[in-house]
């Protein structure tokens, strides 16, 4: 995986400079595989998910850090989407997105009629994923620049493109690009059920193919899919259709809670058994870890010992809060930094360089949502005690009261750092943001303005 990530990195930097042939790239196998490869590995982007999508501008929109670089951030911590900062922010992750959503229809205008080229199942598999990319990148971008369902799934939101082109894409609505990105699951799923060694049970070596069907939890591999489905039915207010997805991941018994003993050593800083779909970061611990969560870094992420007992309600022998923060020194010695991303404490491969973007802990929070949303309160309570339990939590003898609230509260425990509370807030179109005075919806902190670039070279119409 190393070498793809290496060779699909010059190509990406050489590609629309030099309009490399496609009968280069695409006239062989590896050269698909390299192509796929590179769109996973421009996510690796600190515009996106290797910081400003997973902790960094979206964290500080979901209030999860009390302690961060106010230089970068004060503007986003208070919604001033129209500062220079949050500007640039903005417009840096649209940019990024749609470019590796032009390089996955770039792979996908070519792949079936080069379907001969490929050997065993690696056709499907190559397919399946770049149609599941197109999906989760227009579906991030769906949640950054549409109005939530809640609001008006009719309301103008972002373009759903198909095909390299030059051509101006027109712009769906919310409930629109919604369908887009489920068609386009559908049909990544159906590819990846009957291939993808996940399903099938297919052995792989680094002998067959040169290993190149490993590591599927570092591809969006079928479960990873269905997750994803579960994700944006949520979305979309399809809760049956959440259930049904998230319900075929937890039953599938391909992912286990992370071992506490792995916890303990410090072998397992991001819970890796528990990845559905991770990026693959070489330099995770230098450019993350120590760059943003480290007292020895000015611009690094951090909650006071305070907040942080808050967030975990004084539950101390809660997992999450004994093993993956860590106190800071000196000066700094009142703040926790998160460690998922630290380099962990052994030389096993397969618990590093890993960023998760789906994990099984949310897969829980959405089948236990949406009982309770069906009136199954005593399922809604069983599901949320099962993730408890395997936080060391005793288990509820009740729903709380508010059980939004509650669900507010395990995102943010159980995905801390990882992008998905601000989602969660806008989703719920809930009415403010705690730790936040601003009034959310009233102010309409939940929707990105459209960059300049789009409300008048491409003339769009409001998105909120």
């Amino acid at each position: 995986m190393s070498a793809l990530l290496s060779s699909c990195n010059e190509w990406l930097d050489v590609q629309p400079r030099s309009q490399v042939e496609d009968t280069e790239l695409f006239g062989t196998e590896n050269g698909y595989k390299e192509a796929l490869a590179g769109i996973y590995s421009s996510m690796v982007s600190s515009n996106t998910y290797a910081k400003e999508l997973t902790y960094g501008f979206i964290g500080i929109l979901g209030q999860e850090w009390d302690y961060y670089y106010t230089t970068q951030y004060n503007d986003a911590a208070t919604y001033d989407y129209e500062a220079a900062l949050p500007t640039n922010t903005i417009q840096a992750i649209w940019a990024t997105n749609y470019s590796g959503i032009a390089n996955a229809n770039h792979l996908l205008a070519n792949i079936d009629g080069d379907a001969h080229l490929f050997s065993a199942d690696n056709y499907a598999v190559v397919k399946g994923e770049a149609l599941a990319l197109r999906a989760f990148l227009h579906f991030d971008l769906l949640r950054c620049f549409g109005v939530s369902f809640a609001v008006n799934p009719d309301q103008p939101a972002i373009p759903y493109s198909t095909e390299l082109s030059y051509k101006v894409s027109p712009q769906l609505t919310v409930g629109q690009v919604t369908e887009k990105v489920l068609a386009d699951l559908k049909a990544a799923g159906e590819l990846l059920k009957g291939a993808d060694p996940i399903v099938t049970g297919r052995q792989i070596s680094e002998t067959v193919d040169n290993g190149y069907l490993l590591n599927r939890q570092l591809h969006l591999n079928y479960y990873a899919v269905k997750a994803l489905e579960a994700r944006v039915n949520l979305w979309g207010d399809r809760y049956d259709e959440a259930l049904q997805a998230a319900q075929a991941v937890i039953a599938s018994g391909q992912f286990q809670w992370a071992d506490v003993a792995n916890l303990q050593a410090g072998y397992d800083r991001n819970l890796a058994d528990e990845h559905l779909f991770a990026l693959n970061n070489l330099t995770i611990a230098t450019d993350v870890a120590d760059q943003y969560f480290s007292d020895d870094s000015p611009y690094s992420f951090a909650v006071t010992r305070d907040r942080l007992l808050d967030y975990f309600d004084n539950a101390t022998q809660d997992y999450r809060y004994t093993f993956l923060f860590k106190s800071g020194t000196a000066t700094h010695a009142n703040n926790r930094y998160l460690m998922k991303y630290d380099e962990p404490s052994t030389t096993l491969s397969y618990y590093h360089y890993k960023m998760p973007l789906i994990r099984l802990g949310e897969m829980y929070l959405i089948k236990s949502e949406v009982q309770y949303r069906n009136g199954d309160t005593d399922g809604a309570k069983a599901t949320l005690n099962e993730l408890r339990t395997a936080r060391n939590l005793p288990a509820l003898t009740d729903l709380p009261t508010d059980f939004y609230l509650e669900l507010i509260h395990e995102y943010r425990r159980e995905l801390m750092g990882e992008g998905q509370l601000f989602f969660l807030y806008k989703r719920l179109n809930r009415t403010s943001i705690l730790y936040s005075d601003v009034e959310a919806v009233a102010k309409k902190v939940y929707t990105f303005p459209l960059p300049i670039t789009e409300t008048e070279s491409a003339q769009r119409n409001a998105n909120k």
